[in-house]
């Protein structure tokens, strides 16, 4: 089910930098699942995961578009192809997916590794936790006929032998609604493949991007004998272009959309000036350095970031600095055969470069040490979505509690905590890290809320307010970020009401004007009349007092 926030964001997504539905309950059954223990999960978890995606997946536009700045950079990440252990490493690293730690992972997540749906997982859990901050772009492996050959099928129909066609049938969708690029601080272009000399972003800007089902799949029908296998130097099948589709072609792109997509996805930038076909991949086209500029020059971009090519080092800088390749799965071809990398970069400074490379000797511990992280992290985020509903679980509990002994049943908890926070969680197995219970088994209800709490920016206001702010700050972000149109970070006491008005009109929010009214004078502290939004959003950022989850304790029951 996705979150209350979806009429909101449709409204707005195309006038601020979008904000989408959040998780599904099934989003924290899966990373608690992942944490425990690398094991295959469950096929309803799988599906469930892939319908919750698909469903904020539709809402998004061709190209996501994000912003940095000097104290918040963006984390770019190249093909992974399901090596698991490069996807932990980046983690253990360079820290989880959050609002204050974004990341775009620039496609290909999948085929040739063994751990290809451990690593789509975890990817597409983490994009419905944190929709806004972490950006997937589609790549040339995100593709159902790809998958047939180079082995994420055949992982599938292993690992899930009963349920394996079903997931291959909603995956397909899925990969058709992924974007096909994201744009950072209007000016750095993030796609999987490449460009060419016609290369039209506002058209890819607008095509139906839903119906490119197989980059392999020619849009025109044809004979069926004319339909021919290329191959690589290596041998290997690279494209099969002509192939015949199902469906009407009013399903299909044009020839035209079809070829752009191609590019994007496809292509490869070499040093030799001009645009030429790729023939070693039988798809796309090679792109030199003067094709580069007009690109960039045409769109008023500086930057083109791009993946889909293994590199020693892991990243290469070409085209006078213009062109970025980052590649991620380390030890690609073999062990010792190239390092990972991912990019760091913030507005107005210059990409910072992190290599790594995964080796037995240190794969172990580190492994370990990353899996509890993500634990970690897990129970903290249940945590504060216990904390921005605490007035309602308290009452819950209550209600349960007819002898006011201040304890309940370890089915009462459970049940509480279910019911108001609409998750369906093993909250039983989830009680011993977040609430005490005695040797009889019962649980003290108001110890659910001990270790953590909402820093309040002003005492006096009632708790029922707080709340509201926090679980509702990101659509509120939104609306914000339409007001304030300057991007100054400032908007005046009346636009603030009028946010405010605008968000009440979309939920049922029983809290008077005049709360909010009270709110917001003393968030004006020097009387300018204006708000600084950003730190009142700050203002309400949970406050862990004690974090029991330590390095000994991180293991979910």
């Amino acid at each position: 089910m996705l979150s209350p926030s979806s009429s909101l964001s449709n409204m707005l997504m195309n006038k601020a930098n979008c904000s989408y539905p959040t998780s599904s309950p099934s989003c924290w059954k899966t990373m608690h699942m992942y944490t425990r223990k690398i094991q295959i999960l469950h096929a309803y978890y799988v599906l469930e995961v892939l319908f919750e995606t698909r469903k904020v997946l539709k809402q998004m536009p061709n190209f996501t578009h994000t912003k940095t700045s000097p104290s918040k950079e963006i984390t770019i990440c190249g093909d992974l192809h399901g090596k698991l252990d490069d996807l932990f490493l980046i983690f253990y690293k360079n820290g989880l997916p959050s609002v204050s730690n974004p990341y775009v992972f620039n496609g290909d997540f999948v085929d040739r590794g063994r751990n290809s749906m451990e690593v789509l997982m975890i990817l597409l859990v983490s994009f419905l936790v944190y929709p806004n901050d972490l950006h997937l772009n589609r790549g040339n492996h995100e593709d159902f006929m790809m998958n047939m050959r180079y082995g994420f099928t055949k992982e599938i129909l292993h690992k899930y032998k009963l349920h394996g066609k079903k997931i291959l049938q909603i995956l397909e969708d899925v990969y058709t609604w992924l974007p096909i690029g994201t744009i950072i601080d209007n000016e750095i272009l993030v796609i999987h493949g490449g460009i060419s000399e016609s290369t039209d972003l506002n058209l890819l800007h607008r095509i139906e991007r839903n119906k490119m089902k197989s980059v392999l799949m020619s849009p025109i029908p044809i004979d069926g004998d004319r339909a021919t296998e290329k191959k690589n130097k290596a041998g290997k099948a690279i494209a099969a272009w002509g192939m015949k589709t199902d469906g009407p072609f009013s399903e299909q792109l044009t020839k035209h959309e079809w070829e752009q997509v191609i590019n994007i996805l496809w292509s490869d930038p070499r040093g030799k000036r001009g645009c030429y076909p790729n023939t070693s991949r039988g798809g796309g086209c090679y792109f030199g350095p003067d094709i580069t500029s007009k690109i960039l020059n045409k769109y008023q971009l500086k930057m083109l970031v791009r993946s889909h090519e293994c590199k020693p080092e892991g990243y290469e800088i070409c085209h006078d600095g213009k062109v970025i390749t980052v590649f991620s799965a380390s030890n690609y071809y073999e062990e010792g055969s190239n390092r990972g990398a991912y990019i760091r970069m913030s507005s107005g400074t210059t990409p910072r470069f992190f290599q790594y490379q995964i080796t037995k000797a240190t794969c172990l511990r580190p492994l370990y040490q990353r899996v509890n992280a993500i634990e970690s992290s897990a129970i903290r985020m249940l945590k504060e979505r216990m904390i921005s509903r605490k007035t309602d679980l308290i009452r819950a509990f209550q209600l349960q509690d007819r002898n006011k002994s201040g304890k309940l049943s370890m089915g009462q908890w459970a049940f509480s905590m279910e019911n108001v926070l609409g998750l369906n969680l093993p909250w039983r197995s989830l009680s011993s890290h977040l609430v005490a219970t005695d040797k009889d088994g019962n649980t003290d209800y108001m110890s659910s809320f001990q270790d953590i709490h909402i820093q309040k920016p002003v005492k006096e206001v009632q708790s029922t307010l707080i709340e509201t702010v926090y679980r509702y700050r990101s659509d509120l972000q939104i609306i914000f970020n339409v007001i304030d149109s300057d991007h100054s970070g400032l908007i005046s006491m009346e636009e603030f009401r009028s946010m405010w008005k605008l968000f009440k009109s979309h939920y049922s929010v029983r809290i008077d004007d005049s709360q909010f009214d009270e709110l917001a004078e003393r968030m004006d502290s020097n009387k300018d009349g204006s708000i600084d939004f950003n730190e009142f959003l700050k203002a309400f950022y949970v406050v862990h007092k004690f974090d029991k989850l330590s390095k000994s304790d991180t293991k979910l029951a």
